[in-house]
């Protein structure tokens, strides 16, 4: 099993939980835009389906943010029956009509089930996707949610940086376990045992 990180608007700098996922486990890429400050619906789709299609054997999908919604748009349009499943955290409601200008021009979002096993996570505070919008687009997408309290946009700036559930979830919805790399001589391996993420 491969991993993909998908992220979003802006990318996913050096202390996001994307960035710390490729770090810390063997087995994960990152699908890598062009352009990270220009939203583009088809050329985010067609880069993450080239990265897709560049690897042997089985794939999961891991999206944030706009890159949620990228995952979302290429199984509704370009599904590769070698993507096992995907995980979407905090997608972001890119037709909401107070959704950031930058955004926008990845709308519409897919209105029907996708063909892959989703699991979303949302947050009862996330200013980019209400808590109801969250479950109406899992309920349309055929996907199971969970909501996290407090979370936010589950992104660096809410204190997303390791975050030991995420891999749990990508374990738990892959069917695969992912292999922690082997720490450097004289480093602890990365945990985040004991944080409470946006303290």
């Amino acid at each position: 099993m491969h991993f993909l990180t998908v992220p979003g608007y802006t990318g996913s700098g050096p202390d996001h939980w994307q960035t710390h996922l490729e770090n810390a486990y063997e087995g994960f890429s990152r699908v890598v835009q062009d352009d990270w400050e220009t939203v583009d619906r088809d050329r985010w789709v067609a880069r993450l389906d080239e990265a897709v299609r560049a690897v042997d054997g089985e794939v999961f999908l891991v999206g944030h943010s706009c890159g949620a919604v990228t995952v979302a748009q290429w199984a509704a349009t370009r599904y590769d029956d070698r993507v096992a499943g995907a995980l979407l955290v905090a997608p972001a409601d890119v037709e909401a009509p107070d959704a950031p200008d930058a955004i926008r021009p990845q709308a519409p979002l897919p209105v029907s089930a996708l063909p892959l096993r989703t699991h979303l996570v949302v947050s009862d505070d996330d200013p980019f996707l209400s808590r109801d919008r969250g479950a109406a687009l899992a309920a349309a997408w055929g996907a199971t949610v969970e909501v996290v309290p407090g979370g936010g946009h589950l992104a660096t700036r809410d204190g997303y940086g390791p975050w030991d559930h995420v891999a749990t979830l990508i374990a738990r919805h892959s069917g695969t376990v992912p292999k922690r790399r082997a720490a450097a001589p004289g480093t602890a391996p990365e945990t985040t045992e004991g944080r409470v993420p946006r303290a």
